[in-house]
């Protein structure tokens, strides 16, 4: 990476000290709380793009207030420093930079473990799992779920549910179906069990068919078209119109089962809608699950549906 792009990507969490101190009053605790359930909800609606410089300038002034906070007052500082962190390395993820995305990733842990919370430990170890997920890496991905699993008995479910989710994505690159179905059982289980107040990781909770979003995301990989083209349509039947960049995706992946299960047809009609969408949001994720489709088409390159294709995705690619 260029040192200018990685020095921007990195600003707002590497300031150099000292800082002046201040007074930081208990209530910014509150505040930038309800802010971090309003980025959850942009996020959905406009994707990483516009959001990045946002919350990682909210993440700098956290880190600031940080240094000059004491006793109780910090480590709710540092917990919600923690959540802040996720997101960013989530836009990072979302937006195609995968060195961005493990940076802050790495950050999450860091403030997660100065926080002493067995809970955002956990979604810190997650978190570094979908990283390792998007670069293929699966028996890495499970070595970071076991590793959050470990004492899961101190865990909330929720955290206890990421991490069970997170690890069927790492069994489904390793090419374990049987465990893909036992994890995402096992997570179910424990969903009518999610209680807390915490304001991060609510994606089990915000995200209709949670569960089943992984398994079909997770059959799709190990090339179940079938099994996953029926999943689809009942994800896409509750996900509401205005979750465009989720839609997109799943969509995306539903065009990609289709073409498994030899309907280059319907994958072409949901190729046209993702690529609108795609434009729009400027995902990378999406993009990613695009090029994935091109691949699972290419038994029809040469024909009529295939060169309608091409011409479908020309605006994506073209974005690049």
């Amino acid at each position: 990476m260029h040192r200018r792009a990685f020095v921007s990507v990195t600003a707002a969490a590497l300031v150099a000290g000292p800082v002046a101190p201040q007074h930081v009053d208990p209530a910014l605790i509150d505040y930038f709380q309800q802010q971090l359930e309003g980025h959850y909800r942009a996020d959905m609606l406009l994707g990483p793009h516009d959001l990045i410089g946002t919350v990682s300038a909210q993440y700098q002034l956290i880190d600031k207030l940080i240094r000059s906070a004491k006793g109780e007052t910090r480590r709710g500082l540092l917990r919600v420093g923690a959540a802040y962190a996720a997101l960013v390395g989530w836009l990072y993820q979302d937006a195609g930079d995968m060195d961005g995305a493990a940076f802050w990733r790495g950050v999450t842990q860091e403030i997660a473990m100065r926080s002493r919370d067995p809970h955002l430990i956990g979604y810190s170890l997650v978190n570094q799992a979908q990283v390792r997920t998007d670069l293929g890496d699966g028996h890495a991905v499970v070595d970071l779920c076991e590793a959050a699993l470990d004492d899961a008995d101190r865990l909330v479910p929720k955290v206890r549910i990421m991490a069970m989710q997170q690890q069927a994505h790492g069994a489904s690159l390793t090419g374990e179906r049987d465990m893909v179905d036992q994890l995402i059982d096992r997570a179910g289980r424990l969903l009518p069990r999610v209680d807390d107040d915490l304001p991060w990781g609510n994606a089990c909770r915000r995200t209709p068919g949670y569960l089943e979003v992984q398994r079909a995301t997770c059959y799709g990989r190990l090339g179940l078209g079938a099994e996953a083209g029926i999943l689809w349509p009942q994800v896409l039947a509750v996900v509401p119109v205005t979750a465009r960049r989720d839609r997109g995706v799943y969509m995306a992946r539903q065009a990609t089962a289709a073409a498994a299960a030899r309907e280059p047809d319907q994958a072409l009609e949901l190729a046209r809608l993702v690529a609108t969408i795609a434009v729009e949001t400027r995902s990378a994720r999406m993009a990613r699950e695009l090029v994935t489709l091109e691949r699972a088409m290419r038994p029809w390159q040469d024909a009529p549906v295939g060169r309608d294709l091409t011409e479908v995705l020309a605006p994506v690619t073209e974005r690049g």
